[in-house]
């Protein structure tokens, strides 16, 4: 949870509860008593497709717990699209306080600073590519346990055999288990033709740079162009010239919901209950981030008992708004972006490509009037925003093809129960592959943030190991 004010610029040791559910387990950064080799039998083994943030926490919880894992990930191991920068100016968009792996454990992230630098400030952004390397120290102490295999591998298929499921993965191998849990994150999306995806490298362009959206995507491009020197004008596009917010410097006083949280209710009614709650807490001194905040760990619970038109609705018209309140930027990216636009290297456009020929890009305006400006490059800057049907990889794409997985009725994601099991083609309900993460979106909507992902996995290692080995 975010650090009350005050703390910025300490040190902040949390000690580690005992006691608790998950507390059956030695500390993830002590060496773990390895197992006998050929002696695995009653072991639970869990195959986890993806190895990002998602996947890399979840085979940590799960090897606390004395499960075998294997992880089956193509590229570096804690990582994923989220944490593979190496932009410095990539920061994290929630404060160091709440990035623990461990729902038990609240501190660990800041504890793992402190041994790192020998200080750590809680309620600072951290860089993103600090975050990779405390990641990748989660599984450190299993390095050399027959427990964990890390295979540096894409799966590609998975069948499920009643009582166990087998993965196969691109180089032939074919993996037996007890589970296996898709971890797969975001997909990348491919970039449109005449377009540059986000987050690779590619040169400073001499010219102007046009950023296809203006959420946190856009923010990053623009930072690392800054970063790069880039002074030949930015131009940021989307269709309602949406920014996302920012943190304030200090973590806002901590907002009391009131009792009549609207569950079961539409959009309209939940906008009403929130800005009443918002003005409530600014008349009494607070700030509307502090319920934002507030209401993150209700979101869930409000979207299950959503009724599907109300859904709709909100993802037509209500979502847009949300994300720019609640996915909010650190205030030193915030001021940079601000400074960029004062001395008009960056500007804020509302305009829908229309097309790209050349280098020369078509804008429809509002009112329906149309621009045409000359780029050195686009950047596609609206994140991950795919049918999830065909951006599928090929590993979900074949559980799709043969029913084991359906897309949801709001084409968000897989459609799974808010366990995470898959649901099948014919509504059946698997007792032997889940998702976590962003694949489960479409039952819980908030699931792409770490503080949500922590408790999602927890509670999955915990019913495939109800008691730790």
């Amino acid at each position: 949870m975010p650090s009350p004010p005050g703390l910025r610029g300490t040190v902040l040791v949390v000690s580690h509860p005992a006691g608790k559910p998950d507390a059956c387990r030695p500390h993830p950064h002590a060496r773990p008593v390895r197992a006998a080799r050929g002696r695995m039998t009653g072991i639970p083994h869990i195959l986890i497709a993806g190895g990002g943030a998602t996947g890399t926490i979840l085979a940590a919880q799960l090897l606390r717990r004395g499960a075998r894992v294997s992880l089956v990930e193509r590229n570096t191991v804690g990582e994923g699209v989220a944490y593979s920068t190496r932009d410095p100016a990539h920061l994290l968009n929630t404060r160091s306080a709440a990035m623990s792996a461990f729902p038990d454990m609240p501190g660990d992230f800041v504890d793992w600073l402190l041994r790192e630098r020998g200080a750590a400030d809680p309620a600072a952004f951290e860089r993103r590519a600090d975050y990779a390397r405390y990641l990748k120290h989660l599984l450190a102490p299993w390095q050399d346990d027959p427990r964990l295999r890390i295979l540096r591998q894409e799966a590609v298929a998975a069948q499920s055999e009643g009582v166990g499921v087998t993965l196969h993965c691109a180089g032939g191998e074919v993996l037996a288990g007890d589970r296996l849990v898709l971890a797969t994150g975001h997909a990348v999306p491919e970039a449109e033709p005449g377009m540059r995806q986000p987050w690779r490298e590619g040169g400073t362009p001499e010219g102007l740079v046009l950023l296809v959206g203006t959420g946190l995507t856009m923010v990053d491009e623009v930072l690392s162009l800054l970063e790069a020197g880039h002074r030949g004008g930015m131009l940021a596009i989307s269709r309602r010239g949406l920014l996302s917010r920012h943190h304030l410097e200090e973590p806002p006083r901590a907002a009391t919901l009131p009792d009549d949280v609207p569950v079961g209710e539409g959009p309209a009614t939940i906008a009403r209950w929130l800005r009443h709650t918002v003005a409530r807490e600014v008349a009494a001194g607070g700030d509307w981030r502090g319920v934002v905040d507030a209401v993150r760990p209700e979101v869930q619970t409000l979207w299950r008992a959503m009724p599907e038109a109300g859904r709709r609705v909100f993802l037509r018209h209500g979502a847009v708004w949300w994300d720019v309140h609640r996915h909010r930027m650190p205030p030193g990216s915030r001021a940079r972006l601000d400074a960029a636009m004062a001395e008009g290297v960056l500007r804020l456009q509302r305009a829908r490509l229309r097309s790209l020929v050349a280098g020369t890009a078509r804008l429809s305006l509002p009112g329906g009037g149309v621009e045409e400006i000359a780029t050195a490059a686009v950047i596609d800057c609206r994140g991950i925003r795919r049918d999830p049907e065909r951006s599928a990889s090929p590993l979900v794409a074949g559980l799709l093809g043969s029913g084991l997985a359906r897309i949801d009725p709001l084409r968000l994601g897989l459609d799974v129960t808010p366990q995470g099991a898959l649901i099948a083609r014919d509504g059946t309900v698997s007792q032997t592959i889940h998702a976590v993460g962003p694949p489960s979106r479409a039952a819980l909507w908030e699931i792409t943030a770490i503080p949500d992902i922590r408790e999602q996995v927890a509670r999955l290692a915990a019913s495939f190991v109800p008691s730790c080995g």
